[in-house]
């Protein structure tokens, strides 16, 4: 968790830390392969993997047991909500934890609160592999006592995704550098959705609130949290992104379908709706959920320049029962070089700062989304983000939040009567 700074060094922008790729996959290579003993034994030892959404590690797991014989690997996939709802009941009842659970960034601050509950990273080879990461990400997986909980998977750089088959009737550009040019601010982003929707190409502009409000949260300075301190009624990040969603919404935008439902998946594979604001991952959720959707989606700058939203670690609950071997796992997953191959296979972006210069990254183009250079788009975005202070509450504020926005839509609030409604349920949660 990040601890409570000032003002101006919590908006300090993106900096690397030193490191070449070559260093850091050395050191993070050489401390994940760990002692012979383990691989040379000949007792099976069965590692569970607790994630969310598309990691992009299933080819991995099967690249590491080929290497390590004695290691079997089984990967638990839930919802993201759902599970880290199930991590904090696991922790609670000190029972069920997988032997590596994966923590994004949103409700990192509520478990950065019981470091107790994990293995220390610092134990299992920490300080060796602390500058691989910016300073921001690596303190985000900290405790205030300064044990570090997780190691960084990736980080949720900010983009559009579009279809330019949708565009294409609505009598828009397609290339992607004349998209971005439609949309340098939100409210243009929006006036540009009016222009679709007058077209009629028979597609909604976006899909619902969920995503876009999300977005543009990630982009303000200051978001759920000032320090310590949740200020969702008094700083205007959370309004911003809440201000505008509604904008977008009441300009008759919106498919109306919720993120991450059934409706959602097959929405993007049908067509159903033209943009998605794009964090990194969603890349591969929409390459998993439209697979045959390829060719027909591209990707332009995000409205409002850079941003981050997401992005998740690795951590080692104190119930696993072979720590040894799971530390080992997770450190050779996070390395540079399977960063690296997740990003390229299927789009999280990296979050060891080694590979943003590297032509592994920045020179990459993703046939999917009609070759766009993916790298270059996303590199920009993340080194001109600025980072925030995630809470032990982040999580359940934005669900909050969400929650009243899709009570707008659904008509059961006004905007005014769903926002005093949402900061009575933050109210509530703290």
């Amino acid at each position: 968790m990040l601890s409570a700074r000032s003002g101006a060094d919590r908006r300090r922008r993106f900096a690397a830390v030193a490191g070449s790729l070559l260093a850091a996959t050395l050191v993070m290579t050489t401390a994940a392969c760990g002692s012979d003993s383990d691989t040379a034994s000949n007792e099976k030892v069965k590692l569970t993997v607790a994630t969310f959404g598309e990691f992009g590690y299933k080819a991995l797991y099967t690249e590491y047991m080929a290497a390590h014989p004695n290691i079997e690997i089984v990967e638990r996939i839930t919802k993201t909500e759902d599970h880290q709802k199930n991590l904090a009941a696991h922790l609670a009842t000190n029972s069920g934890a997988a032997d590596i659970e994966a923590i994004e960034e949103g409700w990192v601050g509520q478990f950065t609160s019981q470091p107790g509950k994990f293995y220390d990273w610092m134990e299992y080879g920490g300080a060796e592999l602390k500058s691989a990461w910016p300073a921001w990400k690596w303190q985000q997986a900290s405790s205030p006592d300064g044990k570090v909980i997780g190691l960084g998977t990736d980080v949720g750089g900010m983009a559009m995704c579009y279809r330019k088959d949708l565009f294409a009737k609505a009598g828009l550009p397609t290339d992607r550098a004349e998209v971005s040019k439609l949309w340098p601010t939100w409210d243009e982003f929006i006036a540009t959705g009016v222009k679709f929707e007058a077209a009629k190409p028979g597609a909604k502009f976006m899909d619902g609130p969920a995503v876009m409000y999300r977005s543009i949260l990630g982009q303000q300075p200051v978001g759920i949290y000032d320090g310590d301190k949740v200020v969702v009624d008094s700083a205007p990040g959370v309004k911003t992104a809440w201000d505008l969603t509604i904008k977008a919404m009441n300009a008759g935008l919106s498919a109306k379908i919720a993120a991450w439902t059934p409706d959602w998946n097959t929405g993007m594979a049908k067509g159903t709706f033209a943009t998605l604001a794009c964090p990194s991952w969603m890349m591969a959720y929409i390459q998993t959920q439209a697979k045959d959707t390829a060719g027909k989606w591209d990707i332009a700058d995000v409205p409002g320049g850079g941003g981050n939203w997401g992005g998740s670690f690795l951590t080692l609950p104190k119930q696993g029962k072979h720590v040894k071997e799971a530390s080992e796992l997770a450190k050779w997953l996070v390395a540079p070089e399977q960063q690296a191959k997740v990003f390229r296979a299927v789009g999280n972006f990296p979050s060891t700062v080694s590979l943003y210069e590297d032509s592994v990254i920045k020179d990459f183009k993703n046939p999917f989304f009609s070759d766009a250079p993916v790298g270059a788009i996303f590199s920009k975005s993340v080194k001109t983000m600025v980072p925030q202070y995630m809470g032990p509450k982040s999580g359940d504020v934005n669900t909050a939040v969400i929650n009243g926005l899709t009570r707008v839509e659904q008509g059961k609030q006004t905007p005014d009567e769903a926002w005093t409604q949402v900061l009575k349920d933050v109210k509530a949660l703290l």
